[in-house]
């Protein structure tokens, strides 16, 4: 089985100083997709630089050709279907048909309470989540919508002329539990995951694995539920998020070795973050573009 490598840029640079390249060196280093993240801000970077991801993704589909572009990941917490619906359409026109929109429940971090509301429990983001995938859908193959839900409503939303990939863009939808499972044998072409998060600190590779190949067994569940095949489905795990985390970018055979034994589960895409210096996601500069140049053929070989 072939593997995909991607990587993440957070869009901590200004455009002009730095942003701009780093995309452009993304393309050149070879990189499948090159992902952003879709916060108002995210943890430690929170009282630094941080740029939205949709005028960040449009500005890169200008200066890019060839690599694929998308979001690691969209959530419900400060978007709704609607407008979402007519920026990722222009998205993936100004692009070219290069937008892929990760797409996942959220979380309780600082997006949750952002535009003055109280952070939502689990139960209620993943009952958003559920009504907003489908009208997102149908907001992006359909031309006029109208929608009466829960959550979320639509009046006779006009998205022509719609996307140029048909029918629509590609949602990787992150999930790990059953009802977000079945989102993502629903709607989703790609399924995103970090892993367990409760293996993160204290948990061993070995127990990572095993937590992976757990949920894989679950998303091959939820596409025999509705007689979907599998086998078609991209399966992408973000990096950063496991036990392996500190090893993982420190050498090309470190890398090779994380990525090979995770292509063996059935992963077809492993998404690395590019480096930030003084940060969780601090790493060689020189190992992480021989890595993005040289781990495919020599994990092929």
């Amino acid at each position: 089985m072939s593997l995909r490598l991607s990587t993440v840029i957070l869009p901590v640079r200004r455009w002009h100083e730095g942003g701009r390249d780093q995309w452009l060196r993304a393309e050149q280093l070879g990189f499948h997709t090159a992902y952003t993240y879709d916060h108002l801000s995210w943890r430690a970077f929170r009282d630094g630089p941080w740029f939205g991801a949709v005028p960040t993704l449009t500005a890169a589909a200008t200066a890019t050709e060839r690599l694929r572009l998308g979001t690691l990941v969209t959530s419900p917490n400060f978007r709704h279907p609607v407008t979402l619906a007519k920026d990722l359409i222009s998205l993936d026109d100004i692009s070219g048909g290069r937008i892929t929109l990760g797409i996942g429940a959220g979380g309780n971090g600082f997006d949750a309470t952002a535009l003055g509301q109280e952070a939502w429990s689990p139960r209620e983001r993943a009952d958003r989540f559920a009504e907003f995938v489908p009208l997102l859908d149908r907001l992006l193959t359909e031309g006029s919508v109208s929608h009466e839900g829960t959550f979320y409503s639509a009046e006779e939303a006009r998205n022509i002329p719609g996307c140029v990939q048909r029918h629509r863009l590609p949602f990787a939808v992150a999930a790990t539990g059953p009802r977000g499972m079945r989102l993502a044998a629903r709607h989703g072409q790609a399924w995103v995951t970090t892993g367990d998060p409760k293996l993160f600190e204290e948990g061993t590779p070995e127990q990572s694995r095993e937590a992976l190949r757990g949920q894989l067994e679950r998303l091959g569940t939820a596409f025999l539920e509705i007689g979907r095949d599998l086998e078609p489905m991209e399966k992408i795990l973000l990096t950063g998020f496991t036990p392996e985390a500190n090893t993982v970018l420190q050498s090309v055979d470190a890398f090779v070795d994380f990525a090979g034994r995770h292509r063996d589960l059935g992963f077809t895409e492993v998404v690395i973050h590019a480096p930030i210096p003084d940060s969780e996601f601090a790493a060689d500069e020189a190992v992480f573009e021989k890595i993005a140049t040289e781990a495919l053929a020599q994990l092929d070989s």
